[in-house]
């Protein structure tokens, strides 16, 4: 399953932020896949694409950042499956 995570920092952990990326380059807990990750200019905000089967990987991913960012996570779907579930609601309504 795919998810969206966001994040936003205050602007006083931002040299904790950069020395905790610089260090560990980011990288996805065990069990997350990171698709693609986009930073805002200019700010300790931005979002990720992940997948993960469960929930216990996006959990590790919060704590290990949880100190310095807040992190939302939600499900996500891409066109096609928002499409083929919308087209089953249809299809149930007829």
């Amino acid at each position: 399953m795919k998810f969206i995570v966001q994040w936003n920092g205050l602007p006083t952990a931002e040299n904790s932020v950069i020395e905790r990326f610089m260090k560990t380059g980011g990288q996805a807990p065990e069990g997350v896949k990171l698709l693609g990750r986009w930073h805002a200019v200019g700010g300790l905000h931005g979002f990720a694409v992940v997948e993960a089967e469960d929930t216990r990987g996006l959990a590790a991913l919060a704590l290990e950042w949880g100190d310095l960012l807040t992190m939302s996570v939600v499900p996500a779907m891409t066109d096609e499956e928002l499409g083929a579930a919308l087209g089953a609601q249809q299809a149930a309504r007829k």
